[in-house]
Protein backbone atom coordinates (compact mmCIF):
# COMPACT_ATOMS: atom_id res chain seq x y z
CA UNK A 1 0.00 0.00 0.00
CA UNK A 2 1.27 3.46 -0.88
CA UNK A 3 1.99 5.74 2.06
CA UNK A 4 -0.48 8.36 0.80
CA UNK A 5 -3.23 5.73 0.73
CA UNK A 6 -2.30 4.59 4.25
CA UNK A 7 -2.47 8.14 5.63
CA UNK A 8 -5.86 8.63 4.02
CA UNK A 9 -7.17 5.41 5.55
CA UNK A 10 -5.90 6.43 9.00
CA UNK A 11 -7.81 9.71 8.74
CA UNK A 12 -10.93 7.87 7.62
CA UNK A 13 -10.65 5.34 10.47
CA UNK A 14 -10.35 8.06 13.12
CA UNK A 15 -13.24 10.18 11.89
CA UNK A 16 -16.43 10.20 13.96
CA UNK A 17 -14.80 10.33 17.40
CA UNK A 18 -13.74 6.68 17.50
CA UNK A 19 -10.81 5.88 19.78
CA UNK A 20 -8.43 3.46 18.11
CA UNK A 21 -5.10 2.13 19.36
CA UNK A 22 -1.99 2.01 17.22
CA UNK A 23 -2.12 -1.78 17.49
CA UNK A 24 -5.63 -1.83 16.02
CA UNK A 25 -4.69 0.51 13.19
CA UNK A 26 -1.56 -1.52 12.46
CA UNK A 27 -3.66 -4.68 12.24
CA UNK A 28 -6.11 -3.06 9.84
CA UNK A 29 -3.43 -1.65 7.58
CA UNK A 30 -1.03 -4.61 7.87
CA UNK A 31 1.94 -2.53 9.00
CA UNK A 32 3.93 -2.24 12.22
CA UNK A 33 2.86 -0.13 15.20
CA UNK A 34 6.04 1.91 14.73
CA UNK A 35 4.82 2.83 11.25
CA UNK A 36 1.47 3.95 12.68
CA UNK A 37 3.19 6.11 15.31
CA UNK A 38 5.28 7.76 12.60
CA UNK A 39 2.24 8.31 10.37
CA UNK A 40 0.21 9.81 13.22
CA UNK A 41 3.06 12.21 14.04
CA UNK A 42 3.25 13.28 10.39
CA UNK A 43 -0.51 13.83 10.21
CA UNK A 44 -0.50 15.91 13.40
CA UNK A 45 2.45 17.90 12.08
CA UNK A 46 0.51 18.69 8.89
CA UNK A 47 -2.43 20.05 10.87
CA UNK A 48 -4.79 17.10 11.19
CA UNK A 49 -6.46 17.43 14.66
CA UNK A 50 -5.64 13.99 16.08
CA UNK A 51 -5.45 13.62 19.86
CA UNK A 52 -4.15 10.78 22.00
CA UNK A 53 -0.95 9.00 22.87
CA UNK A 54 0.85 5.70 22.53
CA UNK A 55 -0.67 2.95 24.66
CA UNK A 56 -3.97 4.77 25.06
CA UNK A 57 -5.26 5.34 21.55
CA UNK A 58 -6.02 8.11 19.10
CA UNK A 59 -9.14 10.05 18.19
CA UNK A 60 -9.89 12.91 15.83
CA UNK A 61 -11.67 16.02 16.99
CA UNK A 62 -15.24 16.33 15.68
CA UNK A 63 -15.88 18.50 12.65
CA UNK A 64 -12.71 17.73 10.73
CA UNK A 65 -13.02 16.59 7.15
CA UNK A 66 -10.64 16.25 4.26
CA UNK A 67 -10.59 19.40 2.12
CA UNK A 68 -12.03 19.08 -1.41
CA UNK A 69 -9.62 18.51 -4.25
CA UNK A 70 -8.78 21.75 -5.99
CA UNK A 71 -7.12 21.83 -9.38
CA UNK A 72 -6.48 24.51 -11.95
CA UNK A 73 -8.05 23.94 -15.34
CA UNK A 74 -4.65 23.04 -16.82
CA UNK A 75 -4.17 20.44 -14.08
CA UNK A 76 -7.60 18.99 -14.80
CA UNK A 77 -6.80 18.79 -18.50
CA UNK A 78 -3.58 16.91 -17.74
CA UNK A 79 -5.26 14.48 -15.32
CA UNK A 80 -8.32 13.76 -17.44
CA UNK A 81 -6.41 13.53 -20.73
CA UNK A 82 -3.82 11.23 -19.17
CA UNK A 83 -6.47 8.95 -17.69
CA UNK A 84 -8.29 8.79 -21.02
CA UNK A 85 -5.10 7.81 -22.83
CA UNK A 86 -4.27 5.09 -20.32
CA UNK A 87 -7.85 3.84 -20.56
CA UNK A 88 -7.44 3.37 -24.31
CA UNK A 89 -3.79 2.35 -24.59
CA UNK A 90 -2.81 0.82 -21.26
CA UNK A 91 -3.01 -2.70 -19.91
CA UNK A 92 -6.38 -4.11 -18.92
CA UNK A 93 -5.87 -3.39 -15.21
CA UNK A 94 -4.40 0.03 -16.03
CA UNK A 95 -7.45 0.87 -18.16
CA UNK A 96 -9.86 -0.14 -15.41
CA UNK A 97 -7.90 1.89 -12.85
CA UNK A 98 -7.95 4.91 -15.18
CA UNK A 99 -11.73 4.65 -15.54
CA UNK A 100 -12.14 4.39 -11.76
CA UNK A 101 -9.84 7.37 -11.28
CA UNK A 102 -12.02 9.48 -13.59
CA UNK A 103 -15.09 8.48 -11.59
CA UNK A 104 -13.38 9.39 -8.30
CA UNK A 105 -12.19 12.74 -9.62
CA UNK A 106 -15.73 13.55 -10.71
CA UNK A 107 -17.14 12.45 -7.35
CA UNK A 108 -14.92 14.55 -5.09
CA UNK A 109 -14.63 17.76 -7.08
CA UNK A 110 -16.76 20.76 -6.10
CA UNK A 111 -19.62 21.38 -8.59
CA UNK A 112 -17.88 24.31 -10.28
CA UNK A 113 -14.75 22.25 -10.89
CA UNK A 114 -16.75 19.19 -11.93
CA UNK A 115 -18.30 21.19 -14.76
CA UNK A 116 -14.84 22.01 -16.06
CA UNK A 117 -14.09 18.30 -16.55
CA UNK A 118 -16.76 18.23 -19.25
CA UNK A 119 -14.91 20.98 -21.12
CA UNK A 120 -11.71 18.93 -21.53
CA UNK A 121 -11.44 18.41 -25.29
CA UNK A 122 -8.53 15.99 -25.27
CA UNK A 123 -9.64 12.44 -26.12
CA UNK A 124 -8.00 9.16 -27.09
CA UNK A 125 -9.23 6.29 -29.20
CA UNK A 126 -7.70 2.87 -29.71
CA UNK A 127 -8.51 1.71 -33.26
CA UNK A 128 -7.96 -1.91 -32.27
CA UNK A 129 -4.17 -2.05 -32.57
CA UNK A 130 -3.88 -3.06 -28.92
CA UNK A 131 -5.20 -6.60 -28.51
CA UNK A 132 -6.57 -8.03 -25.24
CA UNK A 133 -3.49 -10.29 -25.12
CA UNK A 134 -1.16 -7.28 -25.32
CA UNK A 135 -3.15 -5.46 -22.65
CA UNK A 136 -2.82 -8.47 -20.35
CA UNK A 137 0.92 -8.66 -21.09
CA UNK A 138 1.39 -4.98 -20.21
CA UNK A 139 -0.19 -5.65 -16.82
CA UNK A 140 2.12 -8.63 -16.28
CA UNK A 141 5.21 -6.62 -17.19
CA UNK A 142 4.21 -3.70 -14.96
CA UNK A 143 3.57 -6.04 -12.04
CA UNK A 144 6.90 -7.80 -12.61
CA UNK A 145 8.78 -4.49 -12.57
CA UNK A 146 6.98 -3.48 -9.37
CA UNK A 147 7.69 -6.77 -7.58
CA UNK A 148 11.23 -7.20 -8.99
CA UNK A 149 10.28 -10.47 -10.66
CA UNK A 150 12.80 -11.65 -13.24
CA UNK A 151 11.45 -12.83 -16.57
CA UNK A 152 12.66 -15.33 -19.12
CA UNK A 153 11.52 -14.09 -22.51
CA UNK A 154 11.64 -15.06 -26.16
CA UNK A 155 12.18 -11.99 -28.33
CA UNK A 156 12.31 -11.22 -32.04
CA UNK A 157 14.32 -8.17 -33.08
CA UNK A 158 13.61 -5.90 -36.04
CA UNK A 159 15.32 -8.26 -38.47
CA UNK A 160 13.33 -11.26 -37.24
CA UNK A 161 16.20 -12.88 -35.35
CA UNK A 162 14.93 -14.74 -32.28
CA UNK A 163 16.69 -14.93 -28.93
CA UNK A 164 15.91 -16.17 -25.44
CA UNK A 165 17.16 -14.28 -22.44
CA UNK A 166 16.59 -13.61 -18.75
CA UNK A 167 15.80 -9.99 -17.96
CA UNK A 168 15.12 -7.74 -15.00
CA UNK A 169 12.10 -5.56 -15.94
CA UNK A 170 12.47 -1.95 -14.80
CA UNK A 171 9.70 0.03 -16.48
CA UNK A 172 7.39 0.54 -19.46
CA UNK A 173 7.52 3.34 -22.04
CA UNK A 174 4.74 4.29 -24.46
CA UNK A 175 5.85 5.86 -27.73
CA UNK A 176 2.46 6.27 -29.41
CA UNK A 177 1.00 2.89 -30.48
CA UNK A 178 4.23 1.15 -29.42
CA UNK A 179 5.11 0.03 -25.89
CA UNK A 180 8.67 -0.82 -24.90
CA UNK A 181 10.03 -2.52 -21.81
CA UNK A 182 13.23 -1.21 -20.24
CA UNK A 183 15.15 -3.99 -18.56
CA UNK A 184 18.55 -5.21 -17.49
CA UNK A 185 19.47 -8.06 -19.81
CA UNK A 186 21.51 -10.85 -18.25
CA UNK A 187 22.47 -12.11 -21.72
CA UNK A 188 24.03 -8.80 -22.82
CA UNK A 189 24.97 -7.70 -19.30
CA UNK A 190 23.59 -4.26 -20.08
CA UNK A 191 20.37 -2.27 -20.30
CA UNK A 192 18.08 -3.02 -23.21
CA UNK A 193 14.71 -1.84 -24.51
CA UNK A 194 12.31 -4.46 -25.86
CA UNK A 195 9.24 -3.78 -27.96
CA UNK A 196 6.38 -5.46 -26.13
CA UNK A 197 4.76 -6.62 -29.36
CA UNK A 198 7.93 -8.60 -30.20
CA UNK A 199 7.91 -10.60 -26.97
CA UNK A 200 6.68 -14.01 -28.10
CA UNK A 201 6.93 -15.78 -24.75
CA UNK A 202 7.16 -14.49 -21.19
CA UNK A 203 7.47 -16.52 -18.01
CA UNK A 204 8.51 -15.70 -14.48
CA UNK A 205 11.97 -16.77 -13.35
CA UNK A 206 12.42 -15.95 -9.68
CA UNK A 207 13.13 -12.54 -8.21
CA UNK A 208 16.09 -10.21 -8.46
CA UNK A 209 17.70 -8.01 -5.79
CA UNK A 210 17.75 -4.24 -5.90
CA UNK A 211 21.16 -3.23 -7.29
CA UNK A 212 22.08 0.39 -7.85
CA UNK A 213 24.14 -0.38 -10.96
CA UNK A 214 21.20 -2.20 -12.58
CA UNK A 215 18.42 0.16 -11.55
CA UNK A 216 16.22 2.57 -13.47
CA UNK A 217 18.26 5.45 -12.07
CA UNK A 218 21.41 3.88 -13.51
CA UNK A 219 19.62 3.44 -16.85
CA UNK A 220 18.76 7.15 -16.94
CA UNK A 221 22.35 8.03 -16.10
CA UNK A 222 23.63 5.80 -18.90
CA UNK A 223 21.18 7.37 -21.35
CA UNK A 224 22.23 10.86 -20.35
CA UNK A 225 25.90 9.95 -20.73
CA UNK A 226 25.57 8.38 -24.17
CA UNK A 227 22.67 10.42 -25.63
CA UNK A 228 21.76 7.27 -27.54
CA UNK A 229 18.88 4.80 -27.32
CA UNK A 230 20.08 1.35 -26.14
CA UNK A 231 20.23 -1.37 -28.78
CA UNK A 232 17.12 -3.50 -29.19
Amino acid sequence: MRRADRLFRIVQALRGGRLLTAARLAERLEVSERTIYRDIADLVGSGVPIEGEAGVGYVMRAGYDLPPLMFTRDELVALVAGARMVREWGGAAMALAAEEALVKIDAVLPPAMRAKVETVRVHARNPGDLSPETRALLDRLEAAAESRTALRVAYEDQSGAATERRIRPLGLWFWGKVWTLVAWCDLREDFRMFRVDRLTCVREDGTFPAEVSKSLRAFYAAMAASHDTPHR
